[in-house]
């Protein structure tokens, strides 16, 4: 017969983001703790706190027996303060991707405190992965009937997350080439192309790469921690996925590599169609400048009224100074046109 998962929440709403304690455990339902201390039922395999405040996060120490770092410290970027044992807890800290979706991707830090029963992890932001891996859960609790098995259950949807969002860029790149490289770009049902929106494109697309690549390199290193460090803390026995798991962040790292430079190239590529654009509009007013020139200097010479100019008491001199001015501005486009200029 499967294990059951159970859950209890308790919620404190605030202007931002609640404040949610959830906490998992195999074979029933474990019992929320309250800032007094009250400690959760032992069957807890997974205390999931979210947005705590500092009062808040010592109430959690003290009920839990451990030490969590505060959002400051979780926001630190070297090794020795993101990976690290303390007594019989592995404390990780892992970079993680939010508002993926959104005109401005961003990143928020995720803490994973594990023991060999239990994990708790601590965020300020709510992450997909953290919606997604509860359902999860709920649907085969049986393929999470260890602390272990939680914590790759976790990295496994972050992971998935990843390559959605990786997918999604690929996508909206492909479209991008389309307008860029397109044969009626500057020109038929391209022309009114908005290279200025393809560029804000680019940047969001550049910037969930680069996030993406950011998390994946910080996974690589909690996964280059965790199989010793469990080891030498916990005797834990690794679990095999953990191999499947670091093929998958390599990959998902060299892919958000490639469209990273995919980006930079058509970003290289808008630019100069953007460049070729202006220098056409350039080249037009010189071109311009360049016809209007001699019939401007035709109509300067006999709008001079000098009085021995013969051409003006003849009866066609007006018409003659207006084929003239016409033929002075249809030679010089001609022998450009000629030349190959236009």
């Amino acid at each position: 017969m499967s294990a059951h998962f159970g859950l209890m929440r308790r919620v404190r709403h605030e202007a931002a983001l609640p404040y949610v304690l959830t906490a998992y455990a195999k074979g029933g339902t474990a019992d929320p703790f309250s800032p007094g201390g009250e400690t959760p039922s032992s069957g807890a395999l997974w205390i999931d706190l979210m947005n705590p405040t500092a009062d808040e996060i010592r109430a959690a120490e003290m009920a839990l027996g451990i030490e969590l770092p505060s959002r400051q410290e979780a926001e630190e970027i070297e090794t020795s303060s993101r990976l690290y044992a303390d007594r019989k807890t592995l404390v990780m800290i892992a970079t993680v991707m939010v508002r993926t979706t959104s005109p401005q991707p961003a990143m928020t830090p995720i803490t994973f405190a594990f023991q060999k029963d239990r994990l708790v992890t601590m965020r300020f932001d709510d992450p997909t992965p953290f919606a997604t891996f509860p359902r999860k859960l709920r649907k085969s609790p049986e393929n999470y009937d260890t602390a272990q098995k939680m914590l790759l259950g976790i990295i496994d949807e972050i992971i998935d997350r990843a390559a959605d969002v990786l997918e999604t860029v690929g996508a909206d790149l492909n479209r991008i080439s389309d307008i860029v490289f397109s044969e009626h770009a500057s020109g038929g049902p391209r022309k009114g192309a908005d290279l200025n929106a393809i560029l804000t494109r680019l940047g969001q697309n550049g910037l969930r790469a680069a996030n993406t690549r950011e998390s994946m390199v910080s996974l690589t290193r909690l996964l280059a921690f965790f199989p010793e460090a469990g080891r030498v803390c916990n005797g834990e026995v690794l679990e095999e996925h953990w191999r499947a798991v670091g093929q998958d962040i390599t990959s998902l790292t060299d892919h958000a590599t490639f469209l990273s430079n995919k980006v930079n190239f058509f970003l290289d590529a808008t630019l100069g169609r953007i460049n070729s654009e202006q220098n056409m509009i350039i080249k037009l007013f010189s071109v311009l400048a360049v016809v209007f020139l001699p019939p401007t200097l035709i109509a300067s010479i006999y709008g001079m009224n000098f009085q021995h100019m013969p051409e003006l008491r003849w009866v066609g001199g007006y018409p003659l100074s207006l084929i003239i001015m016409l033929a002075a501005a249809i030679v010089p486009y001609a022998l450009f046109k000629r030349k190959g200029w236009l």
